[in-house]
């Protein structure tokens, strides 16, 4: 596959789980890759070799993704190490923790928010303009099937979030698409192999939700990667606004 050839593109939390199937999947179609971690940069120097490995550019970059001026630096050096970004994919969110309505405190509320819709919104707004001057771009976010069905035990402000992603995205998409720049979400359901379910849903837990799924299985990182790629590259050339559902049948719209 060779459809992204000669584009670049970002990938937030791209040194572990679906970030990095993502970045993955985006080389295998020919893109250089910016990869973009918040703490662990030993994973995404990993990704980065692996990108490498597969015959396309990458490089690393650090930032807290909460903090305009750190997204600015960010992309600004992937921008002058790369000369340009044609997608941006927003991988960077987390639940952060599980707690009720009676026991949630302010700050955590805002770090939960922040951390899932404020990075999108600071990531879409750096990458804009070059992709508003060139006429062309892909933008993907990452949404949530909590968004849709408020999430589990805990996770009422994760979902929140998630759910403000999902309407970004389709304002975003009508901002942009004049410019000739397409926005779209996935919405992952159970997705196995990442660190959202490892650190915060009990192996009881997951086992019990995968019954409930239709196809019978769990996803995997890959699963949401290679429908992110799709949506990045020129066979979703007419979809702006979108929300894919990646659950194996557990939510239908």
């Amino acid at each position: 596959m060779s459809q992204l050839t000669g584009q670049v593109a970002l990938v937030t939390g791209a040194e572990v789980g679906i970030g990095r199937a993502t970045a993955l999947a985006l080389a295998r179609a020919g893109a250089s890759v910016a990869v973009h971690f918040y703490a662990d940069e030993a994973g995404a120097a990993g990704t980065a070799r692996e990108i490498e490995a597969l015959g396309c550019r990458a490089a690393t970059f650090g930032a807290d993704l909460t903090k305009s001026a750190e997204v600015k630096k960010a992309v600004g050096d992937a921008l002058a190490h790369f000369g340009r970004i044609d997608i941006l994919v927003n991988n960077a969110g987390g639940l952060l923790g599980r707690h009720s309505l009676t026991d949630m405190g302010e700050a955590f509320f805002h770090d939960v928010m922040n951390v899932n819709a404020l990075t999108t919104f600071l990531c879409c707004q750096a990458v804009a303009p070059g992709m508003i001057a060139r006429g062309s771009g892909a933008i993907v976010n990452l949404t949530s099937l909590a968004a849709h069905n408020g999430g589990g035990p805990g996770a009422s402000v994760y979902s929140a979030a998630k759910a403000a992603v999902l309407a970004l995205t389709k304002a975003y998409a009508k901002e942009l698409a004049p410019h000739g720049v397409r926005v779209n979400a996935v919405s992952p359901g159970l997705i196995g192999g990442t660190p959202f379910h490892k650190t915060f849903t009990a192996p009881e837990a997951f086992a019990a939700a995968v019954k409930t799924i239709p196809l019978g299985r769990a996803g995997t990182p890959d699963d949401v990667a290679n429908v992110i790629a799709f949506l990045a590259g020129p066979d979703a050339a007419y979809l702006a606004g979108e929300t894919i559902e990646i659950n194996g049948g557990m939510f239908m719209r």
